[in-house]
């Protein structure tokens, strides 16, 4: 994954699952935070305690970035710090999906839990967890593991193996693609869509 987007993994994850999260401002002017939009067979909000519970095949779009899961509670502190646990019924998987269409790249990430601590940034993929990179719908840089954990202060993560791992023995697997071959699959789209 040394060769995945941070930011981009942060973005993907962060944004879905605090949906009301504020956006990065960029250069001197803030950019214009996109709409949240969340689809569920059911929604129960409680005030008091500032949670958010949504059920049934749930599908929360913001921006280029979609999550389905079945099962999305987010929730604020009094600090106004924000969580969030998304979750997949049994032999499913949660799914978040990030497009950026300027690199022709799509980050997916997925696991049976996936969950996000505002204040720290940490961001957890755990059960079946993959992080993949598609360049014009060609993979080319993978992690999988029994858990991924972004750190978006530090810029860092970590996999971890254990017998819920998306990899062959219970292992960590991590496929990273030179950049020459990553520079060249995008000259290759490009060219097609010139």
């Amino acid at each position: 994954m040394n060769k995945l987007s941070h930011a981009l993994l942060a973005a993907l994850l962060a944004t879905c699952l605090a949906a009301s999260a504020v956006a990065a401002p960029a250069a001197q002017t803030p950019a214009p935070e996109p709409d949240t939009i969340i689809l569920s067979d059911t929604l129960h909000y409680d005030d008091v305690t500032k949670t958010s519970t949504f059920t049934g095949n749930v599908v929360l779009t913001r921006g280029a970035m979609t999550l389905r899961a079945d099962k999305l509670v987010t929730h604020e502190d009094k600090d106004g710090n924000q969580f969030g646990t998304a979750t997949a019924a049994p032999g499913k998987l949660v799914n978040v999906r990030q497009e950026n269409p300027e690199k022709f790249e799509v980050l997916i990430g997925t696991g049976q839990q996936a969950d996000y601590v505002g204040q720290s940034g940490d961001i957890t993929l755990t059960g079946q967890a993959t992080v993949i990179r598609q360049i014009c719908g060609e993979t080319f840089d993978s992690v999988r593991g029994a858990r991924i954990v972004y750190h978006d202060k530090s810029g860092t993560y970590e996999a971890f193996g254990g017998k819920n791992s998306a990899a062959a023995g219970g292992r960590v697997r991590s496929l990273a693609q030179p950049q020459s071959k990553i520079d060249q699959a995008i000259a290759k789209c490009r060219a097609k869509r010139s």
